[in-house]
C-alpha cells in the first residue's frame, strides 16, 4: 500500500459498477452501448485493411431464433439504398429498419465493407438468367440473355457501381461467373478466347449502364438548353468545329440535335450496341479460329 493508503501503481480495487441511474443498457467496462456502436461507425469510416477473410468463410452466428439474417440485412440495405441512395447505407440505418440494435447487427456483419459485399453478391444473384432459360446451344442467344439480365439489374440499381468497386467474391457472384462460362461453352474458343468474350460483353453492359445512371443524374431544363444552344451556334460561328457544323447542317439546329440525341441515348441503343459487338466476336473468335 502506498502512503496515501492507495493501492500501488494507482490502481483501484475491482468492485460491482453501479448500475446507471437512466438505466441504459451497458457493456462490460459499464460503456453505454450506444456508444460501442458509435465507435464501431467511426471504425468503419477508417480505410479497409487487407488481410481480413471475406464474410462467406465465415458462418453466421447460430442461434435457435437469430434476431436477423444476412439476407434481411442485404434485402434491407438494397431497399434504403434503392430508396435514399448509397450515401444513406449505415449499420446504424439498417439495424433501425429491422428494428434491432446497432451492436446486434455487427454480430451478424463485422465492418460496413462486409455490408457492402452482402450488398453486391444479392445484385449478383439478380443478374442470374433463372435455370432452364439460358439457351446453351446458340452462344449468341445466350450471353446476350445475361447481358440483358445485367443491364435491367443496373437501371434498377444505378448506385451499385459505387458498392461493387473492390467487392468480395461471394456466392452468387461464382454463380454468375459459371453461368458465363455456361453461356460461351459452345464457341468452341479456347479457354483465354472464351474469357475474353465474357470480359468484352461485361465491359460493354457496365460502360452502357454507367452511362445511363449519369444520364438519368442530369437535370437538363429548357434554360440550360437555351444556353448551350446559344453556346455552340457562337462556337460553330468561328469556323474552328466544321464537322459539327455539317453534322447539325443549315436547317433547325435545335431539332437537329434533339434528333441526334434520341439516336444516341434510345432505347435501341444497346441491343444495336450488343448486336454489333457480337458480330465482332464472331468474326474474331469463331469465325476466325
Amino acid at each position: 500500500m502506498s502512503r496515501e493508503g492507495e493501492p500501488r501503481g494507482g490502481r483501484r480495487p475491482r468492485g460491482r459498477a453501479q448500475r446507471p441511474a437512466d438505466g441504459a443498457p451497458r457493456d462490460p467496462r459499464g460503456r453505454p452501448e450506444e456508444d460501442r456502436a458509435a465507435r464501431a461507425e467511426r471504425r468503419d469510416r477508417r480505410p479497409a485493411r487487407g488481410g481480413r477473410s471475406p464474410i462467406w468463410s465465415e458462418r453466421a452466428p447460430g442461434s435457435r431464433r437469430p434476431s436477423v439474417t444476412r439476407e434481411q440485412i442485404a434485402d434491407q440495405a438494397l431497399a434504403l439504398a434503392d430508396a435514399d441512395g448509397l450515401d444513406a447505407v449505415s449499420m446504424r440505418r439498417v439495424a433501425a429498419e429491422l428494428g434491432v440494435g446497432t451492436m446486434t447487427l455487427y454480430h451478424y456483419v463485422r465492418t460496413k465493407d462486409d455490408l457492402w459485399a452482402l450488398m453486391g453478391d444479392r445484385i449478383m444473384g439478380e443478374l442470374l438468367v433463372p435455370a432452364g432459360e439460358l439457351p446453351l446451344d446458340d452462344w449468341r442467344a445466350a450471353i446476350s440473355a445475361i447481358a440483358r439480365s445485367s443491364r435491367q439489374v443496373f437501371d434498377r440499381h444505378p448506385w451499385v457501381f459505387s458498392a461493387l468497386e473492390g467487392g468480395q467474391l461471394g456466392p452468387n457472384g461464382l454463380r454468375h461467373f459459371e453461368q458465363s462460362l455456361a453461356a460461351v461453352a459452345s464457341t468452341g474458343a479456347d479457354a483465354a478466347g472464351r474469357l475474353e468474350i465474357i470480359a468484352l460483353v461485361d465491359d460493354f453492359v457496365f460502360g452502357h449502364a454507367l452511362r445511363r445512371a449519369q444520364d438519368q443524374q442530369e437535370q437538363l431544363d429548357e434554360v440550360w438548353l437555351q444556353a448551350a444552344e446559344a453556346y455552340v451556334t457562337e462556337q460553330l460561328e468561328t469556323g474552328e468545329y466544321p464537322y459539327i457544323e455539317a453534322l447539325l447542317g443549315d436547317g433547325d439546329r435545335r431539332a437537329t440535335w434533339d434528333r441526334l440525341a434520341e439516336l444516341a441515348h434510345g432505347s435501341d441503343r444497346f441491343e444495336h450496341g450488343l448486336e454489333a459487338m457480337l458480330d465482332g466476336i464472331e468474326r474474331r473468335f469463331i469465325d476466325g479460329a
